[in-house]
């Protein structure tokens, strides 16, 4: 993690099978999105924008961390989960200092894995549908 912290992620069947489909084109390397210029280190969030950039898109249209944004917006506003459970999925750490004492272990991992199966069947649905979600500017 940017932060050194140690972050687990719950993934979701679907993703995992991407992620299976993906190490078929890896390969040998310990990254599933290695650097092209050495199989030893990761992309950059940079590499992700400019391929963004490469689609059409500006950066004041979408960058990789507004889709991080958009996550904790519709999760948030589909009222199904915990916020304490989202922040902790996207890796945010308790601004609260007094609160953030009593919380920092709490992983809320139960809801956490339900939520990523839900958030991945969420999107299957949008993409059968075709269905585009206005965001705002």
């Amino acid at each position: 993690m940017k932060m050194r912290r140690p972050h687990r992620v719950p993934l979701a069947p679907q993703t995992l099978a991407i992620l299976a489909k993906l190490r078929e084109v890896t390969g040998g390397s310990k990254f599933l999105f290695p650097s092209v210029r050495s199989w030893h280190r990761p992309i950059s969030e940079n590499t992700l924008n400019a391929a963004l950039r490469r689609l059409g898109y500006d950066k004041t249209e979408l960058t990789v961390h507004g889709l991080r944004s958009t996550a904790s917006s519709l999760l948030n506003e589909s009222g199904q989960w915990h916020s304490d459970a989202i922040e902790r999925q996207l890796a945010h750490q308790e601004q609260n200092e007094v609160r953030g004492a009593y919380t920092h272990a709490a992983e809320f991992w139960k809801e956490r894995v339900r939520m990523m199966n839900w958030w991945a069947s969420h999107l299957d649905e949008l993409r059968a549908r075709g269905q585009v979600v206005a965001m705002r500017a």
